[in-house]
């Protein structure tokens, strides 16, 4: 049985974007264009996975995702073009499971809502979802960040180079790379803003900054001693 993923989105660009890339993966697509349809669609139907924007008419998503806690742990993904700490740390406060600022990667956001499903029905081994190198700790289920045990807040953008990067230890990737694999092919901004995410990231690792290596002219790598 193809899996059902409610997407309340009010633009209907990025809903029809969500939709094709989920259907190439075989998911079945349920839209809504309002807060208050994606409520009434998530009554009326069994849905394994919900995205759900920020931003919406009649009902905003915060108060969708706080009504639906109430009465379902089915996994959610915050979508919004807002990247502010506050806003993230309140959507996990009201315990969605993932949070996405636009624009993004529509198949890394295929490869998340797989990942969620999964978990949700028990399926994912954890220690899989850990990466371990140099004291640098990732875990992406849980998607959190530990340096030396101590455990530190990034932005999710900051996360997914971070796993990327570490990911693709030893090879160099070019500002481009990581731009289309983190921004997604739609990102039409300054390709500088990977310079500056690269520079807070560094700032995060403190001591364990120097993994993170320039290559220039080209781009960066993850690279241990």
């Amino acid at each position: 049985m193809h899996k059902r993923v409610l997407v309340i989105e009010d633009q209907d660009k990025i809903r029809r974007i969500i939709r094709d890339y989920f259907n190439k993966e075989e998911f079945k697509v349920l839209e809504a264009g309002d807060g208050k349809e994606g409520l009434r669609i998530f009554e009326a139907e069994d849905i394994d996975l919900i995205i759900l924007d920020i931003m919406l008419p009649e009902l905003d998503g915060w108060s969708v995702c706080k009504r639906i806690r109430k009465i379902s742990d089915v996994p959610i993904i915050i979508l919004t073009a807002r990247s502010d700490d506050d806003d993230m740390l309140l959507g996990f406060d009201l315990k969605a499971d993932e949070y996405v600022t636009k624009p993004f990667n529509p198949q890394v956001l295929v490869a998340r809502a797989k990942m969620l499903i999964d978990r949700a029905n028990g399926t994912v081994i954890e220690d899989k979802s850990t990466i371990y190198k140099e004291g640098i700790s990732i875990n992406k289920l849980s998607r959190e960040l530990k340096v030396d045990e101590d455990i530190i807040k990034i932005t999710p953008k900051e996360f997914d180079i971070l796993v990327y990067l570490m990911e693709n230890e030893g090879r160099v990737l070019s500002r481009e790379t990581i731009l289309r694999s983190i921004w997604g092919y739609d990102y039409f901004g300054d390709i500088r803003v990977v310079d500056n995410h690269i520079k807070k990231l560094r700032k995060h690792l403190k001591d364990r900054a120097y993994v993170i290596c320039t290559v220039f002219g080209v781009g960066y790598k993850f690279e241990v001693n």
